[in-house]
């Protein structure tokens, strides 16, 4: 059958791959622009003037006069934007606040801007479009469109509206896609997210639904209660379902899972989305990495990992960086975050075009005896171990065991497996062979006989998600920490009986 909508998708594609690939083949010219436009328009903020922006013309001005902070380093100047000051780190006031969950000062505020939030937007509708000007495939607009994501109810503070990025975005959807978009709005207000999966799946059983989106833990739920429900695999149920849209964690540890789930291959996009800005989205099918989205308000630096708990380690631009190097990313942008350190380490796989992948958190490694292991090494040593296997992990998660028993100390990989497994040391071994050759630390120090090969510990089917319940995390944007430096997870799954 004819579709108006499909039809017109094409060309609209296309023109905007254009407009894209324009930026994308002058990277640091599009960087210089957005940089000068930074500057020029925040001179005059609170934070522009203690930093004296009316005197930085380049780069180097820029690092000497403003320091890399972090969200602590910063709160004194967002306490001052949340308690409804105007021309704090950004003209005006903010229009919304994207509550997030930190660490060490409970809540955590990121501003978003009339400048910023339509970023939001247009990268993630880009991505879509991009996909289209590469394939052709413009059918599944037709469809219904399913986004697990954060309730949309926003709470106000001091006139300002706050909640969930993705519930911010959730006011967003453009009329042209209302229609087709999954599930109700009453549905996506259920707080509760068991209750809320089981909503979505009665919502959609009967549905066309043709493109489904979301962090891969939390659809893997909805793809496991459809399958429950059913008896069907969900690409029985959904015939026409061809794409999958997904960020905040590598999909490859769940790829095997989803396959088996479906019962087919669809094409996927990665997205890199952040309160903090929308990074990158896959644009190409067949190319590994995210193109950097360099003409959305966004100035990057980097900094080597491996320096960056340094004095004062080196910040680079778009034109040091290297394929392969493990960076961590800082980012000014027209929300207001001044040299902010949002956390991840990426990696370049191009630099023509600039694209990443997300390799991990700088919090988020295992170094207690010196082997520096990050998230992107685990999830590579997990994907090599699982090669030529029937083997199949839900989640996972990986402490350092200082303190064994009996023998020495090892890395200790809590796993949740989709089956009964029974060649768990033949596992093991794989994985800590391909963790040996990614990693020579970790090679040393089990060569020099410092550390045993890892060992593995079931986790109960669901347990993850008991898990995340327990801490108030279970759902929305929230996800599991691949591997930590200390044992509070590790700890926790066992006090909760939750391994065996």
């Amino acid at each position: 059958m004819f579709s108006i909508k499909s039809a017109l998708a094409k060309p609209f594609a296309k023109r905007v791959s254009k407009q894209i690939n324009k930026w994308a083949s002058n990277p640091i010219e599009t960087q210089e622009k957005v940089f000068k436009m930074l500057i020029q328009q925040a001179k005059d903020t609170k934070f522009g003037a203690d930093h004296d922006f009316k005197n930085i013309k380049n780069h180097d001005d820029f690092a000497n006069r403003v320091p890399v902070r972090d969200y602590e380093a910063l709160r004194n100047y967002i306490d001052l934007a949340v308690a409804g000051e105007e021309n704090i780190l950004w003209e005006g006031k903010p229009i919304y606040f994207a509550k997030t969950a930190g660490t060490t000062s409970g809540s955590k505020y990121i501003p978003i801007t009339s400048d910023s939030m339509p970023y939001h937007i247009s990268a993630a509708r880009n991505a879509i479009l991009m996909y289209i000007a590469e394939t052709g495939n413009s059918k599944f607009v037709d469809g219904k469109m399913i986004f697990l994501q954060g309730s949309p109810i926003l709470d106000k503070k001091n006139g300002i509206q706050l909640g969930r990025l993705s519930g911010i975005v959730a006011h967003y959807v453009p009329k042209y896609l209302q229609k087709n978009r999954m599930p109700s709005w009453e549905t996506n207000c259920i707080e509760d997210w068991d209750e809320k999966v089981n909503a979505i799946v009665s919502e959609t059983l009967n549905e066309d639904m043709t493109v489904i989106s979301g962090i891969p833990s939390w659809v893997q739920m909805y793809f496991e209660k459809i399958k429950e429900r059913t008896g069907k695999k969900v690409g029985d149920v959904f015939k026409n379902f061809n794409l999958f849209i997904f960020g905040g964690v590598n999909y490859e540890p769940y790829k095997a899972k989803f396959e088996n789930l479906i019962g087919r291959k669809v094409d996927s996009i990665e997205l890199y989305p952040a309160s903090e800005g929308f990074f990158a989205f896959q644009d190409k099918q067949e190319e590994k990495g995210m193109l950097l989205q360099l003409d959305s308000g966004i100035f990057y630096e980097f900094i080597k990992a491996d320096m960056f708990f340094e004095d004062n380690p080196k910040r680079l631009t778009l034109k040091d960086v290297k394929i392969g190097e493990n960076y961590v990313m800082i980012v000014s942008t027209n929300a207001g975050l001044w040299a902010y350190n949002i956390g991840d380490t990426i990696q370049f796989t191009s630099i023509k075009p600039f694209k990443v992948i997300v390799s991990g958190r700088i919090k988020h490694f295992i170094s207690a005896f010196g082997e520096h292991v990050i998230g992107k090494e685990v999830e590579q040593a997990l994907k090599e171990g699982l090669e030529g296997t029937q083997i199949q992990v839900s989640e996972f998660s990986v402490a350092p065991q200082i303190n064994p028993k009996e023998g020495l100390p090892y890395h200790e990989w809590f796993i949740e497996f989709d089956s009964k497994t029974t060649n768990v040391q033949e596992l093991e071994l794989k994985i800590d062979q391909s963790l040996q050759k990614q990693n020579s630390y970790y090679f040393d120090l089990i060569s020099g006989q410092v550390l045993r090969p890892l060992k593995i510990t079931h986790v109960k089917q669901n347990g993850f998600q008991e898990y995340m319940k327990s801490i108030g995390k279970l759902g929305g944007q929230n996800k599991l920490p691949r591997l930590s430096n200390d044992r509070k997870i590790a700890d926790k799954l066992q006090v909760l009986g939750l391994t065996k």
